[in-house]
């Protein structure tokens, strides 16, 4: 085997070696978290229904959009920059470009998480209207939500948002070595918020995304499923007029607007095309 397919087999393997080992952290942490401070009463995560679903969800979503994010990032470069040579390709991204690229890395880092959380933010928005909501709502059918949903998007919804704004951030000459420690935690983090937790972390509930928070953005959308778009900072929320946590109260039910959404993971792909 030579050439493209075994660069996307390599790849494959690389990805599960990585996601593997968070994985097993990420699953001990919260189901012993969750097993002092739940939101929500029931079976642990391992019970939850569809929850082979999510699994396939969790390992497909980042081999898909680390591919995905690769031949975007050759296809800028050969469209914007007219770079179509594979070693010059590998130096032009390999520490970045331009004037972004020579600021201290942990900046960069930083610079990443908060412009890609407020692009994201608004392209979240975008996917709660019109033609764009059939793609989002498998995000939102999970009525079991727990840490192992977090990874559930339909390939659209993730080409759209995450995907496009991590080539774009890339593209403008952030370097791609951001992604060694940003990548785990924003894992991490939608693994955080997704869990089922009764944290508000109190004042903090302001500057950090929480599990309340965003349980609140789960539930029905009269109740508040169309609030709470920020995945990392509420700081947007707050400023846009979308923030909700009510005082003393914690969400119930989720999925309910998407009850005749498929439980297999080939159903939710084609959901979106036989509706």
């Amino acid at each position: 085997m030579s050439g493209l397919p075994w660069e996307v087999v390599l790849m494959l393997g690389q990805t599960i070696e990585k996601v593997l080992p968070i994985t097993l952290i990420v699953a001990v942490v919260f189901s012993v978290l969750s097993h002092f401070w739940a939101c929500n009463p029931g079976k642990p995560w391992w019970q939850k229904r569809e929850l082979v679903t999510d699994m396939v969800y969790w390992f497909f979503v980042p081999v898909f959009a680390r591919v995905l994010r690769i031949g975007f990032l050759v296809l800028g470069a050969g469209v914007i920059f007219k770079i179509h040579d594979a070693d010059e390709l590998i130096a032009f991204y390999e520490n970045g470009h331009g004037p972004l690229a020579q600021l201290p890395e942990w900046l960069q880092g930083l610079l990443f998480i908060v412009l890609a959380d407020f692009m994201l933010y608004w392209t979240h928005r975008l996917f709660h209207g019109g033609e764009f909501w059939k793609y989002h709502a498998v995000h939102h059918s999970s009525e079991d939500l727990d840490w192992i949903s977090a990874a559930r998007f339909h390939p659209i919804n993730l080409v759209l948002g995450t995907i496009a704004v991590d080539v774009i951030l890339l593209m403008a000459g952030i370097s791609p070595n951001v992604m060694i420690w940003v990548g785990p935690f924003t894992t991490f983090h939608s693994a955080f918020v997704h869990a089922n937790l009764n944290w508000t972390l109190g004042p903090f509930k302001y500057v950090l995304a929480t599990p309340v928070f965003h349980r609140w953005h789960h539930t029905a959308m009269e109740e508040g499923g169309n609030t709470n778009f920020a995945g990392t900072f509420p700081l947007w929320d707050i400023m846009f007029g979308t923030f909700r946590m009510p005082e003393g109260q914690l969400p119930a039910e989720y999925g309910k607007d998407e009850a005749t959404m498929p439980g297999e993971f080939a159903g939710q792909l084609a959901f979106p095309f036989r509706r």
